[in-house]
């Protein structure tokens, strides 16, 4: 499965980065596969373990914040491995053969 979440901190102020940055440590040292960007944190797993990581990762910034924040999305596709990447690598596969349709 894989897991797309982000964690805000609320009542905090405008800077919320430090905070975030508890959350996305946790997933990092949790040893998934997984992959930060402006928006959302997306890590790879299976349920028990995304959802341990998810409620590490709140609890982080709980610890610090008066009130947090979670939305979360998930991709239950059992059996699927290495999803992160094939599904990048297959969209950008279909953006390179667009490009090639115009050569010929």
């Amino acid at each position: 499965m894989i897991v797309a979440f982000s964690v805000t901190p609320l009542g905090v102020g405008e800077d919320v980065g430090e905070y975030v940055a508890d959350a996305v440590r946790v997933v990092r040292e949790s040893g998934l596969p997984h992959r930060t960007d402006a928006m959302f944190t997306s890590l790879e797993g299976d349920w028990d373990a995304c959802m341990d990581v998810v409620r590490r990762a709140v609890a982080a910034v709980e610890a610090r914040a008066p009130r947090v924040s979670l939305v979360l999305k998930a991709d239950i596709r059992p059996g699927v491995t290495d999803g992160l990447t094939a599904k990048v690598d297959t969209v950008d596969r279909y953006l390179a053969d667009e490009r090639h349709l115009g050569e010929g």
